[in-house]
């Protein structure tokens, strides 16, 4: 899942029409270099994966490299780890729950009109902690299930039965602060990931994303999601 940009494609960001290149420059520059045991990469500017057996299986992990203080990546340097925070959630998720299956995205990012924090919007911010069940209805009307995949300070990941033909998919509802530099306002972020569902069922759940940010986040770009073919499904 980190040598194969295919599959790398099934867990990193979303899908959008840079996410190849992206994958390219960041997992197959020259200047990436895989360990001798091959449980290590790390990365041109620094971050290093790393592999270790856990008790449950695998347990990876990465490890941030330095910028120089006064580049540009120093002042996106904690956008860019809460970046890999919800990738390996992602990853995790792709292993566990759907290694044979495309996954089908939907994102989006901005500044909420009113200041409120993605997850309370949405009704789920007191949803409990890992492992626990929650049933939400969101703005649009979509009820969603499932239980807390995640919990960090700034992100929320969610199973949501909803969103998968078998089994469920994620959703990751995150926060993203002011920081100097970058953005002098607050912002949320969405990452919707879903697997085999048919056109209809997909287009409802972009359409009742596309409504929460249309009607809460006015300066956010129009949602972004993945391709579909030409008979109207997902393409893979």
């Amino acid at each position: 899942m980190l040598r194969e940009p295919a599959k790398v494609a099934q867990w990193h960001g979303w899908d959008y029409d840079g996410l190849a290149e992206e994958i390219r420059l960041i997992f197959f520059s020259p200047g990436v270099t895989e360990g001798q045991d091959h449980r290590s990469l790390t990365l041109e500017d620094g971050d290093t994966f790393l592999l270790e057996p856990g008790p449950d299986g695998t347990v990876v992990t990465v490890e941030r490299g330095l910028p120089e203080p006064e580049s540009e990546m120093a002042d996106w340097y904690a956008d860019i780890t809460e970046g890999w925070i919800s990738f390996l959630q992602q990853l995790r998720f792709a292993l566990e729950r759907h290694p044979n299956t495309d996954r089908h995205t939907a994102f989006f990012a901005g500044t909420p009109s009113d200041g409120q924090a993605i997850a309370d919007r949405l009704g789920a911010g007191s949803v409990g902690e890992p492992g626990d069940p929650y049933s939400l209805t969101l703005p649009g009307g979509q009820e969603i299930t499932g239980r807390v995949w995640f919990r960090t300070e700034h992100q929320l990941g969610l199973t949501v039965a909803q969103y998968a033909e078998h089994g469920d998919g994620l959703l990751i509802l995150a926060e993203q602060p002011v920081t100097e530099g970058v953005r002098d306002e607050p912002s949320s972020l969405v990452i919707a990931s879903t697997y085999a569902l048919g056109a209809k069922a997909l287009h409802s759940v972009w359409d009742g994303w596309e409504a929460v940010r249309r009607d809460h986040y006015p300066d956010a770009d129009p949602l972004v999601t993945s391709a579909l073919g030409r008979t109207g499904k997902p393409s893979t």
